[in-house]
């Protein structure tokens, strides 16, 4: 029987919720520290805010999760039953550029350190197909409150990256998730979604259930996609425990890009003796997502670094070697199978390429496994 075969493994920690109240609700500094006036900047999409909001659309005080469109983009197509796993791999180096030019036999993939042949292999770019899920409640993005200044920045500075041909959906999420924009190209849309970021309704932040949510609905999902999480890395109230989450992202074969949001926020309460436990658990439970689906995890202290994050998940997006092979193990036992790309030469030595007379370092990047199907009787 021809299966499907599902991806990516985990490892983590879970998170908690802090209460120390180093990040109120209307600012970023902690209980009983001064407060520093500021003046008064633009919104990332070029607006003044006034301080009451009253002018602005709120989101509902109630989300109310939306069911994805059968039909999806018109050019994004979906697996069909195969017994070949699929993998696609980017290679980068130690500033986030891809690497190109590297060949087929230079790629040793092993399955529970077992060798496999490759039988697919291309190197050709093409289009994303991302879906962009932010936290946006009350809890750290209340209105004009630094992590509200913050996470706008991010989201709006990341559709800047799209190209005509990507297609992308925006879901919000505190005590649930809200479609705002289904998958499109159509950028008008997408700037509609986002204009409805402005007054967060609830509290919670269920980060748990969104991401899994969001990784089920893009899991048949052909080509080049991603999940983008713009994110404090803090878990509320979701349904979901971080094992649970784990296990669905092993399945759901999309590689997950985190941006912690709030680092110099939490460095400067942190300074001033806040417990910053919870959310060293949360980081490290996003570095884990990225890890072991194949994506990357980016926690930028200042706001202008956030252009140089975006570029690294864009090139490592379209630049990737899909490669593709027919496992030697064919039990279909349900259990999770290991998985380890390499670069080696025609020696089976570890592969050193250089550029420009220079040995470089790189790092390559590709899920960490897969569950194999259970036999049906």
């Amino acid at each position: 029987m021809k299966t499907l075969f599902a991806a990516c493994a985990a490892i983590g920690l879970i998170a908690g919720v802090w209460v120390d109240g180093a990040l109120a609700q209307d600012g970023p500094s902690a209980q009983g520290s001064e407060t520093v006036a500021r003046p008064r900047k633009k919104a990332p999409d070029g607006s003044t805010p006034d301080k009451s909001g009253s002018d602005l659309p709120q989101i509902p005080s109630k989300l109310s999760p939306k069911a994805v469109k059968e039909e999806g983009p018109p050019d994004v197509s979906f697996k069909v039953d195969t017994n070949v796993v699929n993998l696609d791999v980017s290679v980068l180096d130690n500033k986030g550029n891809p690497i190109s030019g590297i060949r087929k036999e230079n790629f040793r993939i092993l399955e529970d350190n077992v060798p496999q042949t490759t039988t697919q292999f291309s190197t050709t770019q093409a289009p994303m197909t991302v879906a962009l899920v932010v936290e946006f409640s009350n809890r750290f993005q209340s209105y004009w409150s630094e992590g509200w200044y913050e996470t706008l920045t991010a989201v709006y500075g990341f559709t800047q990256t799209l190209r005509p041909d990507d297609y992308m959906a925006v879901i919000a999420y505190d005590l649930r998730s809200e479609i705002l924009a289904d998958f499109t190209n159509d950028k008008s849309k997408i700037s509609e979604a986002l204009s409805r970021l402005r007054i967060p309704g609830f509290s919670e932040s269920n980060m748990f259930d969104a991401v899994t949510d969001t990784a089920d609905r893009m899991s048949k999902i052909e080509g080049r996609k991603a999940i983008v999480l713009v994110t404090s890395g803090i878990d509320t109230f979701s349904k979901l425990t971080y094992d649970k989450t784990r296990k669905k992202l092993q399945e759901s074969c999309v590689p997950v890009y985190p941006v912690g949001i709030l680092q110099l926020t939490r460095t400067l309460a942190e300074a001033r003796g806040a417990n910053m436990i919870d959310f060293l658990q949360g980081d490290n439970e996003l570095r884990t997502f990225a890890k072991e689906t194949g994506g990357q995890a980016f926690f930028p202290r200042f706001m202008a670094e956030m252009p140089q994050a975006f570029m690294q998940i864009n090139n490592a997006l379209r630049n990737q070697y899909s490669l593709g092979y027919s496992p030697t193990n064919q039990a279909h036992d349900g259990k999770f199978r290991k998985l380890t790309v390499q670069l080696v030469d025609a020696s089976g030595d570890p592969l050193k390429i250089v550029i420009g007379g220079k040995a470089i370092k790189y790092t390559i990047f590709a899920k960490a496994g897969y569950t194999a199907p259970r036999a049906v009787e």
